[in-house]
């Protein structure tokens, strides 16, 4: 099989291999094994790193792992190698990929979403801003994956009665934003992270909108609530240090 790829993570297993989480545009979430890999003179060399975006050819025998018997780079993300909050960064978007879409379903437009997240952290990093717009570059990712996943949060209307008016709270529950009538058990969510929901939701991922961190404190609890409600999942906070 012949592919593109995004590597996941990357493990060490027995004495010279390793173990490849990769994602895929057709093929979704898959795992592989890259046999002598850590040998000095391995035909792979660094490719089969974390980040990397490669054209890979994998042997599909009788077990669950595939075999990695042929890797090109595509992208190597060289500079985001070089600073540690782009690494982390991009080891918190591909952590949410991997845990969100674990399975061999198909996503494209996943992959394509993880591809651009790392060409935007390898673009911006060693600047003096924040990596992608930070916080809010990484809630604006998350909130694109709740969409490919079916479960973006309603944002129009109360997400208990219909109302479209008074739109107080926010339920993950409900799975949205809720009306002043319904909001029983939900959060307050500000207008500012109201705004940022649906302007991330609406613009490209490199064009994520900006809004102070008590908004976007509000927006990232949105996101968890309704992973958890909704896909019983947690994920790691959107950026190191968050509470």
């Amino acid at each position: 099989m012949k592919t593109e790829a995004v590597v996941l993570r990357s493990m060490r297993y027995g004495e010279a291999d390793r173990i490849l989480h990769l994602y895929t545009p057709n093929r979704g979430r898959v795992s592989a094994i890259a046999k002598g890999v850590r040998r000095a003179r391995s035909r792979f060399g660094g490719r089969l790193e974390p980040f990397f975006r490669l054209r890979i050819e994998l042997h599909e025998g009788r077990g669950e792992l595939l075999t990695v018997t042929g890797a090109q780079t595509v992208d190597g993300h060289a500079r985001l190698r070089g600073d540690a909050r782009a690494l982390d960064a991009a080891a918190r978007a591909c952590d949410a990929v991997g845990r969100l879409f674990e399975t061999s379903e198909p996503h494209p437009g996943v992959f394509n979403l993880l591809c651009r997240k790392l060409s935007l952290l390898d673009e911006q990093a060693l600047a003096a801003g924040p990596v992608s717009a930070g916080r809010g570059g990484a809630l604006a990712f998350r909130l694109k994956l709740l969409l490919a996943a079916g479960l973006a949060p309603q944002l129009g209307a109360c997400a208990s009665c219909g109302e479209r008016e008074r739109l107080v709270g926010f339920s993950g529950a409900a799975g949205g934003v809720v009306c002043g009538a319904c909001e029983a058990g939900s959060f307050a969510l500000g207008e500012e992270g109201y705004r940022f929901m649906t302007e991330a939701l609406a613009r490209p991922l490199g064009e994520a909108p900006d809004a102070p961190e008590p908004a976007l404190r509000q927006v990232e609890r949105a996101i968890s609530e309704t992973l958890e409600h909704h896909a019983h999942l947690r994920l790691m906070p959107a950026v190191g240090g968050a509470r």
